[in-house]
C-alpha cells in the first residue's frame, strides 16, 4: 500500500512541469526504479489511474525501467553491478573484498514524460 503516497508524489512533479511547459495531455510518464525497491509496477500503474482520474494525466501509461543494483567496494572503491540474491554475500570482483556500500538499487526518478 505504500505505493499510493509515492505515486501521489509523482503524480504532483508530472502534474507540476505538465503546467509549467503548457502541456495539455499526459500521454506516458518514463520512470527508473532500482531493482531493490519493493515497488511495484502493477500497483503503481492502477494507483497512478485512480489519482490521475479529472486531470491532464488521466490514461497515462508508466512507463517502468528497472535500474541495477549498484555497490561501491568499501576496500577498492571499485563500483560494481550485483543481483538481488546476492546482496547478502558480495565479493567485490576487482579485489575479492566481501564488503561494500549501496550506491544505487532503491531510487526511483522520472526519467521523462510525453505530452501533447
Amino acid at each position: 500500500m505504500h505505493e499510493m503516497p509515492i505515486t501521489e508524489s509523482i503524480l504532483n512533479i508530472v502534474l507540476k512541469h505538465a503546467v509549467m511547459n503548457k502541456a495539455s495531455k499526459v500521454m506516458a510518464v518514463h520512470l527508473q526504479i532500482g531493482r531493490l525497491s519493493d515497488l511495484e509496477d502493477e500497483w503503481l500503474q492502477r494507483y497512478f489511474d485512480y489519482l490521475s482520474k479529472g486531470t491532464i494525466a488521466e490514461g497515462a501509461k508508466l512507463e517502468i525501467e528497472r535500474m541495477p543494483i549498484v555497490v561501491r567496494c568499501d576496500a577498492c572503491s571499485t563500483s560494481y553491478e550485483t543481483q538481488v540474491d546476492k546482496i547478502g554475500n558480495l565479493v567485490c570482483p576487482s579485489c575479492g573484498a566481501e564488503s561494500g556500500t549501496l550506491v544505487s538499487g532503491r531510487e526511483y526518478y522520472i526519467k521523462s514524460m510525453e505530452v501533447q
